[in-house]
């Protein structure tokens, strides 16, 4: 009986050292791959492609439209007439400055006839000096008024050409302010056209970064279509005042290059980067606070175990949290961390990545 006592005692130790080694359970994980991003994105914008020369054009003169010889959107060459003017009531004001100018033309010879025959009288001594100077004075006058008659028929004839509207330059026809039939003054609105060959983004900017924009922005100018249709701009413009109502300023992007995608009027989209050091953007589960520090798991894909890493938390944003201290390709663990401990197994099943 003594004996069996010391027996009984060991098979319970043998028991309980068996319950020890029992091994921990290999735990299922999910994990984020780490990807460095070397550009902060300051935000995205929608905006448009503009010609940066544009001009509106108007009849130098007034009169009804009789004629729209395009239609917005057209492509036009320098030269190419846009629009016309009933030319009535030119061809009428022509008519009458040249039959003022044949009337100026017929006393500008007489008054030369004249002249000369009192000069020849005056110089037999049979005509008097006082006769001489009235027909050179008549002469004098008859000139001034042939010269402007002439000069207002040519006024008339160029009033006549100015009733027919001509682009200055080749273009693009983007809209139309008037009609056929309707009366307009001289000068008044009546065509814009734009350059083709000279675009740029247009987008609206919130004051808080426009305040800030500095030499170290870049700008992305891409199609919002077709996004792979793409350039980087420069800012070239940004206007000094901010819309009172939307609290923005207009940007103004000259293209490093013009893709034959973005024509005027695409509608891009145009991001905003600054370089900044490498970091890594997690989930924010996947960031860990122990003792004041902070701390991921990376997953050993060779032994598929787990071990902490102390990490510098750089920004927030959102549900997410920019760190420092990971390499591009860590798998880090992103839930269930407190569950962890250092060197632990784990299993990675297919398709637990987020």
């Amino acid at each position: 009986m003594k004996r069996a006592i010391p027996l009984v005692l060991l098979a319970a130790l043998l028991a309980g050292c068996a319950e020890d080694e029992k091994p921990e359970p290999i735990r299922p994980v999910l994990y984020t791959e780490v990807q460095q991003q070397d550009q902060q994105v300051l935000g995205r914008f929608a905006g448009t492609i503009e010609a940066r020369v544009q001009s509106t054009l108007g009849f130098r003169v007034g009169g009804r439209v009789s004629h729209r010889m395009v239609d917005a959107g057209a492509e036009v060459t320098a030269g190419t007439p846009l629009a016309t003017l009933d030319p009535t009531d030119q061809q009428n004001a022509l008519r009458a400055s040249e039959g003022d100018q044949a009337r100026a033309e017929a006393q500008w010879i007489n008054a030369q006839a004249n002249a000369r025959r009192q000069q020849e009288l005056f110089d037999r001594g049979v005509g008097a000096k006082a006769n001489l100077e009235q027909a050179q004075t008549e002469l004098s006058n008859a000139r001034s008024n042939r010269d402007q008659a002439a000069a207002a028929t040519r006024q008339a004839r160029d009033r006549l050409n100015y009733g027919t509207l001509k682009s200055d330059f080749d273009a693009v026809v983007t809209a139309w302010h008037v009609e056929a039939g309707q009366v307009v003054g001289a000068g008044q609105e009546v065509v814009t056209l734009a350059r083709p060959d000279l675009r740029e983004a247009v987008f609206d900017l919130p004051v808080e970064l426009a305040d800030g924009l500095d030499d170290q922005v870049q700008f992305n100018v891409a199609s919002q279509l077709d996004p792979s249709i793409a350039t980087r701009g420069r800012l070239r413009e940004l206007e000094p005042r901010a819309d009172a109502a939307t609290r923005t300023r207009r940007a103004r992007l000259t293209l490093e290059e013009t893709p034959p995608g973005l024509r005027l009027g695409t509608a891009v989209a145009i991001s905003m980067t600054r370089a900044q050091q490498p970091r890594s953007l997690l989930p924010a589960a996947a960031v860990q606070e122990v003792d004041g520090q902070s701390r991921v798991w990376v997953i050993d894909t060779q032994a598929n175990t787990v071990h902490p890493r102390t990490v510098q938390v750089v920004g927030r944003e959102g549900e997410q949290i920019s760190v420092e201290g990971l390499a591009a390709g860590d798998k880090v663990v992103s839930a269930g961390l407190s569950e962890l401990r250092d060197g632990q197994q784990i299993r990675i099943d297919e398709g637990v990545a987020p």
